[in-house]
């Protein structure tokens, strides 16, 4: 079992969730009890249970396993609201019941592989001073929509939205690919509504930035904003992205697949700055 909570979480210890010494001898239902306690404890129950259905389904290194009682846990863990992807191995929080900013699994302080989604409204104090509020709220209302169906749609979550910008974040399935096709769709659906249903005196333009890495869950903005990750994004929306445009950066950009490589540009770098990234635009 120690084996499987250290697939699950690498640096996980049971010697030292003990209080004992490398090698120290523990009971198998010790063992068992201590580590289901400690990845309920560090925020990582969900991600070991999928780690033992993979096993349970697939075997380990040419050993085939069968846990008593999985099938039981995995029921409770449908009955707590969640739903089972057989081709990503995941469990997704149930969206049709619930959506919180953690999935449902991620405690303060948990640190994991995610996407960045971060967006700009271009030039957004000329255009609230320049149309009167109702048409304001409902044109921002509506851009809202937009961006919360197309990240929401994809797994992500909307961590902050600002009057002139948000930030969403991609954990589950292909993130780093669904935070970029989120991107592609907005930018995409901004543009027809400009042409179609946007009542202002001017087009809404955006700017996004999408960039992975590691991210400390945290229910501060001042927190996770501190994360190299947030601040790379930043950095490309402000100083890369153009009016109507998304950015990715080149390491992102250079483990998608060469289909969805072609609808971005060839590598440029920041001005005054080392980073590299790849732009998509629209109009």
């Amino acid at each position: 079992m120690n084996r499987f909570a250290k697939m699950t979480n690498p640096g996980y210890d049971l010697q030292k969730s003990f209080g004992f010494s490398k090698g120290h001898p523990i009971g198998p239902h010790e063992a068992a009890d201590r580590i289901v306690a400690d990845m309920v404890a560090d925020g990582y129950y969900i991600d070991f249970i999928e780690t033992l259905i993979k096993v349970d389904e697939k075997g380990y290194m040419g050993h085939k396993y069968n846990f008593r009682g999985l099938d039981d846990v995995v029921g409770d863990v449908l009955q707590a609201g969640f739903s089972y992807d057989k081709a990503t191995g995941q469990f997704f929080e149930d969206q049709s019941q619930q959506i919180t900013r953690n999935w449902g699994r991620l405690v303060e302080g948990d640190e994991r592989q995610m996407a960045i989604l971060r967006l700009d409204v271009v030039g957004n104090t000329a255009i609230v001073k320049s149309n009167p509020k109702q048409l304001i709220d409902k044109t921002y209302g509506d851009l809202r929509k937009i961006v919360t169906n197309a990240v929401v749609s994809r797994l992500g979550r909307l961590w902050t939205w600002e009057g002139d910008g948000a930030l969403a974040v991609f954990m589950l399935g292909d993130y780093s690919r669904m935070a970029i096709f989120a991107g592609i769709e907005i930018i995409s659906e901004m543009f027809i509504f400009n042409k179609m249903d946007n009542p202002l005196n001017s087009a809404i333009k955006l700017r996004i930035a999408v960039n992975s890495g590691h991210l400390t869950y945290s229910e501060s903005e001042t927190q996770y904003t501190k994360a190299d990750t947030v601040k790379k994004a930043i950095l490309l929306e402000s100083k890369a992205a153009v009016p109507n445009s998304l950015v990715v950066s080149e390491s992102l950009a250079m483990s998608q697949d060469q289909s969805l490589l072609n609808v971005f540009s060839d590598s440029k770098i920041v001005p005054n700055s080392t980073e590299k990234y790849r732009i998509y635009q629209v109009g």
